[in-house]
């Protein structure tokens, strides 16, 4: 094998927000998360370890953290950080380091619905995708500070598809 020694799942998705309660109210209310629980804040004396480590501004103060459980084994780290510089806009996909996360649901057409009918931006209708996997459709849809979500819906494909 190949890779990264001992690689075995992936463990979290970590992503900072502007507002750690409305993501809360987000991540469990519309998305259906599980809360698992907070730390924070927290600071470090030393200012070079939040660099070093952390690749932050030096006197950041991660204000709080919370833990959601999201499926059986998907975790979701959401920080609240306080930092002199930082920048409130969230990357583009067509920007460094911008990026999305994709849930897959069985019925896209009954998700896209329950989005719009909670007041979620979905962008655009959803698509069909050409290629390797038959009846794959997708549609992209934003949290209300701005990260990019994608549903994806592989009916009758899944298991073929082995996504």
């Amino acid at each position: 094998m190949s890779g990264l020694p001992g690689l075995s799942r992936l463990d979290h998705i970590g992503f900072t927000v502007p507002d750690l309660e409305q993501a809360r109210a987000f991540l469990v209310d519309v998305l259906g998360c599980e809360y698992l629980y907070s730390i924070g804040p927290f600071r470090h004396d030393d200012t070079a370890w939040m660099r070093e480590r952390l690749n932050v501004h030096p006197r950041a103060v991660m204000e709080r953290l919370h833990f959601f459980r999201f499926g059986e084994r998907t975790l979701f780290e959401v920080f609240q950080y306080a930092a002199p510089g930082q920048r409130r806009e969230p990357p583009r996909n067509s920007d460094v380091g911008g990026h999305h996360v994709a849930l897959c649901v069985e019925d896209l057409d009954a998700a896209v619905g329950y989005l719009r009918g909670r007041g979620v931006r979905v962008l655009g209708e959803p698509s069909a995708s050409m290629g390797p996997v038959p009846g794959k459709r997708w549609v992209y849809f934003l949290a209300p500070w701005g990260m990019q979500f994608e549903l994806v819906s592989y009916p009758g494909a899944f298991d073929r598809a082995g996504a």
